[in-house]
């Protein structure tokens, strides 16, 4: 009977989250928490990239993700963190196929920001379906340097509310059911090319 509990518990924690303040939230969610703490709601980020020239926005969702979903407008580039790789591998925990970490995530990203005359002081704002994938690069481009990277905790597709009566499930939305500008013509420029 502890077990069931536990897991309801579980449950619930992956469903919520929890602090929201003005700019910022903490996310409850252990693999959404990043060691920086920079934290945005889809509507934050969008309201932080009109209010602020030399914010890079990044979508760090695969490329199919955006080729089948769309893509938020204003993304500066689309930089996977995951791959699917060959197709090949099937995830039992997840009842989906499997995804690796993409080698050239950080060698493109650095590749990026300097060309664009930006250093590791510079802002980021990280986007990926649900905040997951967007809190793991966070972390690993805080581990080599970079100051300002935040996390859209909320993706683009949202995350399931607990209590569909809550108001406060209105930062769990995302940035596509927000109705925040986004788009499926996606710009050729902006797409990852890597293979």
């Amino acid at each position: 009977m502890n077990f069931r509990i536990l897991i309801f518990i579980q449950i619930i924690a992956l469903l919520c989250i929890d602090h929201q303040v003005t700019a910022a939230i903490e996310p409850s969610q252990t693999q959404k928490q990043t060691t920086l703490g920079l934290y945005l709601t889809a509507n934050e980020a969008y309201k932080m990239l009109n209010e602020n020239q030399g914010i890079v926005f990044i979508d760090v969702r695969t490329r199919a993700e955006v080729a089948f979903l769309g893509m938020a407008t204003g993304v500066d580039a689309n930089i996977p963190y995951m791959t699917v790789g060959d197709w090949d591998e099937w995830d039992e925990k997840k009842h989906n196929f499997k995804l690796f970490p993409n080698s050239n995530f950080l060698p493109y990203f650095n590749e990026y920001i300097a060309e664009h005359g930006l250093n590791k002081d510079s802002t980021v704002i990280l986007i990926c379906r649900s905040g997951n994938r967007s809190s793991g690069a966070t972390n690993l481009l805080a581990q080599v340097g970079y100051k300002q990277i935040y996390s859209i905790v909320d993706g683009f597709e949202g995350t399931n509310p607990v209590d569909k009566n809550n108001p406060t499930n209105q930062s769990l939305k995302g940035w596509k059911k927000s109705n925040l500008p986004w788009s499926k013509k996606l710009d050729e420029e902006k797409m990852y090319m890597e293979f």
